[in-house]
């Protein structure tokens, strides 16, 4: 039965997660909780090990390894120290007395690892030495934006590991005052932010109203639509209160997340991906998705994406489009960097003819 958080401690003794930072240990501990297993029982009979780690912290459990032999592992001993059945697999166990587990996934500690592994690879590389700005490097464990909520689901989680260093070393932070105008509609995308500390206001003029569109908090991203759909700022972005941000400027967000992130289908991958139980979105206005849809599409305006992201399915497959692919592109883009597999229709329905003839 789950019991109580394992603390910070407890899983410093454990191997390889000793090699954790202090603020990662501090956040994988929120996530785990001691199970408890009585004696006699089988603690792995209706949840096997299977994509994670198990560690034995007290009690004595009798394991019987492939080769038909057995071993009796002790809890805090030097073997308990290190995952259950790692060394020396087993086909089933029992627990001799009444023994406490944890559980770790896998996939979650080779994220945490890897990220703390390359922040700390290089504290004073990348920028700092030639613009006298601090590298994301310097505090990559230690922000909120970079918890590990943030890097196993969404843009970070996705890069590929050979870009996560370099993105490392070029991300910048910078400081913001309450009231300051980050992101000023009708300009030109110079750089991609994500919100460190603070609060800010994301707001668009319509008709010449300003309208509220968002309020944004630390590990909330914005500026990627000008810069995927290469075009002015849609919306002007102020901090709320005094905080601070990371940055990337667009030759690098271009390098090392949009290509990344940004993947497009012709028209008959995208029809083969729709016909697999796919959706397509179309991310212009009402008035023009009125008129020449495709086939099945829904509409969700490029303003609507982000709001879009609470009822989409994670586990389905989406292909977006517009007229020419730009709109398309920045929902894809802001799609994708939240953990969904979208993709964009190459060139749009301009492009794609053949997509509308099918209706």
């Amino acid at each position: 039965m789950p019991g109580e958080q394992v603390n910070v401690q407890t899983l410093k003794a454990l191997e390889p997660l000793s090699a954790l930072s202090a603020q990662r240990l501090a956040e994988l501990a929120g996530l785990c909780v001691v199970e408890r297993v009585s004696k006699t029982l089988d603690p792995f009979r209706v949840k096997g090990v299977a994509g994670q780690l198990v560690f034995l912290l007290r009690g004595e459990l009798a394991l019987t390894l492939g080769n038909g032999s057995s071993a009796v592992v002790v809890g805090t001993t030097a073997e308990a120290r290190h995952p259950l059945g790692r060394k020396t697999p087993f086909a089933s166990a029992k627990a001799i007395t009444d023994i406490e587990l944890v559980r770790i996934d896998e996939d979650l500690l080779d994220i945490m690892l890897t990220w703390d592994q390359l922040a700390a690879d290089d504290r004073s590389g990348g920028r700092a030495a030639e613009t006298g700005v601090p590298t994301m490097a310097n505090w990559a464990i230690l922000s909120g934006v970079f918890s590990i909520n943030n890097l196993k689901s969404g843009a970070f989680a996705q890069l590929p590991t050979a870009h996560i260093n370099e993105m490392l070393k070029r991300f910048q932070r910078v400081g913001a005052k309450r009231g300051q105008v980050v992101v000023r509609e009708g300009e030109d995308g110079d750089f991609y932010y994500v919100v460190e500390a603070g609060k800010c206001l994301v707001e668009r003029n319509v008709g010449g109203v300003s309208m509220k569109l968002a309020e944004l908090k630390g590990g909330d991203a914005f500026g990627e639509e000008a810069l995927v759909a290469n075009a002015k700022r849609n919306a002007t972005v102020t901090m709320l209160a005094e905080g601070s941000l990371f940055r990337l400027a667009k030759e690098d967000f271009n390098e090392l997340l949009k290509k990344p992130l940004l993947q497009s289908v012709t028209m008959e991958q995208a029809r083969s991906k729709v016909g697999a139980g796919g959706q397509w979105i179309d991310t212009r206005y009402p008035s023009e998705y009125q008129y020449d849809k495709l086939p099945g599409a829904i509409n969700i305006p490029l303003a609507e994406i982000r709001n879009a992201v609470k009822v989409l399915d994670r586990a389905r497959e989406y292909v977006l489009y517009c007229q020419s692919g730009r709109r398309s592109s920045a929902g894809a883009f802001l799609l994708a960097q939240r953990g969904f597999k979208a993709y964009v229709l190459e060139g749009g329905i301009r492009g794609g003819a053949a997509g509308r003839d099918a209706k």
